[in-house]
């Protein structure tokens, strides 16, 4: 037997394992790292949180992601570069992490790599139907596996593509494992780039389960930002969006496009919510000479309406429900406070609050992600609905 895949056989026996998840969003601010330990498999799954850090990208890192992401013209011979590069960089983020926590590399069962999104391109974005839904993510994990000498679980989201799915939100599968409560009807949101949500039933039917991307979180928000104000990612603490007034001839425009009246579930990416889509929508209202602050006041309300229509729309009104918020977007503070006004019916709360760090949360959730890779991938969700398939995700790069 192949030593690689004799060491995977003993990984997939083991009772627990210790995995360390990562994630990097589409914000492109630096490298969640969460070192999981993972016990059991499917709903019997329980994962406690060793250790974490996010370990920022510097602005080079950031600029090279920049010159590649959602764009038509990427340059191929970038793209095919930067995938080795990052793949490198996130192995040695990962021996830095190991060497200051004091921990060997032998210890470790696996990394979970999720990569970087350079492109999301479901079907109703592309627009070409003999084509399928696409997704790509960089940072190979051959790379990742040789760097560290730790067997690697890496692009879970073609998988998802392959059965079915847009390749996206893949959050269902962790939140069904782990946050899954009886008797309360749960509202997992999550706040990145794109915001999206799982429902969990309280009365525990695995047929209900349920997760949608929703429209923008952070992305139009930082675009504008990275636009107007270089050397500055976001709106941090929401300041330049206080300052404003919401222009509701700007926010009817940013509504009128077919993904919002699209049937759920649905996935999108930044190629859509951009600086082109935004100055269109300007064009289309008339609204070119408002100012930077309005600007942003009314992007942060067109991001909560939409988050909240979703969930609107898709929730029983003689139903209670609890939305649990994770991702960058629950740091914004006029956000949250326009869904909470939009929401008085729920009551809103984080992860914290399940004793899961909101900031860990999606590294968490790939590190799941490969533990069902390799010791799970039993349990049905979703009744296999389209855009939600029951698959194990993810390709197994071996160190050597």
């Amino acid at each position: 037997m192949n030593k690689n895949i004799e060491k995977l056989y003993t990984i997939a026996g083991k009772k627990e394992r210790l995995i360390i998840g990562l994630m990097s969003g589409t914000s492109f601010d630096g490298l969640d790292i969460a070192l999981c330990r993972v016990n059991g498999s499917g709903r019997n799954t329980a994962v406690t949180i060793e250790k974490f850090t996010s370990v920022p990208y510097n602005n080079i890192f950031k600029e090279e992601l920049k010159s590649i992401f959602s764009r038509h013209d990427a340059d191929l011979e970038k793209v095919c570069i930067l995938n080795e590069w990052v793949g490198l960089q996130h192995a040695a983020i990962i021996n830095d992490c190991l060497q200051n926590w004091g921990i060997k590399k032998e210890s470790i069962d696996l990394v979970a790599s999720h990569g970087q999104t350079i492109y999301h391109a479901p079907r109703f974005l592309h627009g070409f139907e003999e084509y399928p839904n696409a997704t790509l993510q960089i940072g190979d994990g051959d790379h990742i596996a040789v760097a560290t000498g730790i067997i690697t679980i890496c692009d879970f989201r073609q998988k998802h593509i392959a059965a079915g799915g847009e390749g996206a939100p893949l959050a269902v599968y962790g939140d069904y494992l782990i946050f899954s409560n009886p008797g309360e009807n749960r509202i997992m949101l999550n706040i990145g780039g794109i915001a999206n949500f799982t429902f969990l039933p309280g009365d525990m039917d695995a047929a209900k389960v349920f997760s949608t991307d929703v429209g923008p979180g952070n992305t139009i928000m930082d675009s504008f930002i990275q636009h107007r104000y270089p050397g500055k990612y976001f709106d941090e603490n929401s300041s330049l969006a206080m300052q404003g007034t919401i222009n509701e001839k700007l926010l009817a425009a940013l509504k009128q496009h077919s993904f919002f009246s699209k049937s759920f579930p649905k996935t999108i990416g930044p190629e859509l919510f951009n600086m082109i889509y935004l100055r269109n929508a300007q064009q289309v209202s008339a609204t070119e000479s408002l100012s930077d602050a309005d600007i942003m006041a009314t992007l942060n309300r067109f991001s909560a309406d939409m988050i909240t229509d979703a969930i609107t729309r898709t929730t029983d009104p003689a139903l209670k429900y609890s939305i649990y918020v994770s991702g960058g977007g629950m740091h914004n503070p006029l956000l949250m406070k326009n869904i909470k006004i939009l929401l008085p019916a729920f009551p809103v709360f984080t992860t914290n609050d399940l004793d899961m760090n909101p900031d860990a949360k999606e590294a968490v959730l790939f590190a799941l992600l490969a533990n069902e890779c390799v010791a799970g991938g039993n349990d049905q969700m979703g009744e296999n609905r389209e855009g939600i398939p029951n698959v194990s995700m993810g390709k197994i790069c071996f160190p050597s």
